[in-house]
């Protein structure tokens, strides 16, 4: 079994209208959603771990240079993407995971629509690199091509 995050984005899909604009029973629908595919993955053991996140414009962005730390405020325009909430899964293929996030990603939204929000889908690693040799491998999979 292998372990994904699925990081549910900020991001609205098609419909952006605010979920503060929403009516109650869209609000109660979309929890309930993520209620029956909760209890299903954590019925077939998939489910490790699920959790949301306050807005960003209650984030906080620490930099630091080891001596002395600055704290700063959202919200953050400049940043296009936030995380909403994830969802850890341990599963047997990737694809088992895609099929879950989505699942994640056609939550109901306003008038019953899937909202489409973007979900990353990322491998949980087993174990950090050990070594430079260990980082360099890990660091050729990562793409340095930031648009």
């Amino acid at each position: 079994m292998t372990r994904y995050l699925l990081a549910v984005d900020f991001q609205s899909g098609p419909d952006d209208t605010p979920m503060e604009q929403w009516q109650p029973e869209e609000v109660t629908a979309h929890l309930d959603y993520y209620r029956a595919l909760y209890a299903e993955l954590e019925a077939s053991g998939e489910l490790v771990d699920h959790t949301i996140l306050t807005g960003p414009d209650l984030a906080k962005v620490v930099t630091s240079d080891g001596t002395r730390s600055v704290v700063t405020d959202g919200p953050f325009q400049e940043i296009k993407e936030w995380v909403a909430g994830f969802q850890i899964v341990d599963v047997e293929t990737e694809e088992r995971a895609l099929e879950i996030a989505a699942r994640v990603s056609a939550v109901p939204g306003r008038g019953g629509v899937p909202t489409q929000q973007p979900i990353q889908v990322r491998r949980v690693m087993d174990e950090g690199p050990a070594d430079a040799a260990a980082m360099d491998d890990f660091l050729a999979t990562v793409t340095h091509d930031h648009h």
